[in-house]
Formats: structure tokens, sequence, C-alpha cells
């Protein structure tokens, strides 16, 4: 029985870590400022240092657009509100992670 329980346990930690690993979530409330790189692609700044790049495919992004986070902390697949019309973050990634 507790052999059932412990394989049960490692399974169920192991399915936790692997979805955590793969949503990247970021809190853009502090950021102060952002800068349109691209037609889809959105960096954000907390002073003059980048803080988040957030793609969003399926919207275009102008340089005069008007940009509205529907929450402080964001995920992929969380929304963003571009020119009024909601879109979808489908990657969001942390400039600390060195990924830009």
């Amino acid at each position: 029985m507790t052999k059932k329980i412990w394989i049960l346990l490692f399974f169920s930690i192991f399915a936790l870590s692997a979805n955590l690993a793969l949503a990247d979530c970021l809190d853009l409330g502090s950021a102060n400022s952002w800068y349109i790189e691209g037609a889809h692609t959105v960096v954000f700044y907390r002073g003059q240092r980048p803080m988040a790049r957030v793609e969003v495919p399926y919207c275009t992004i102008y340089p005069d657009s008007q940009l509205r986070l529907t929450k402080s902390y964001m995920c992929d697949s969380d929304r963003i509100i571009v020119d009024g019309v909601s879109c979808t973050i489908m990657t969001i990634s942390s400039a600390s992670g060195g990924s830009f």
C-alpha cells in the first residue's frame, strides 16, 4: 500500500512540475513604459530596464496603439487589450532569463 502511495505521489509531483515549467507568468504591474517591437511584440520596461517581452501573434500592434493589461500578473494565454480589442498572449518571457 505504501509503495502505491509513493508512486502516486511521484507522478503527481511530476505532472504538476511539468505544467509549472511550461507556463510563463510575470508581474507586469510595475511596468511604466513599453516599446512596440514589430507588429506583434511588445517589450515592457521598468524604468530604463526591459522586464518582459510579450508576443501577441493574432493582433496587429501599431506604434501609436493603446495597450491595457487585464491584470497585473500575466501568463501565456492571458489577454491584453490592444486598441480596444482583446488579444491573446501567445508567449511572455522575462528579460532576466536572458531570452532577449
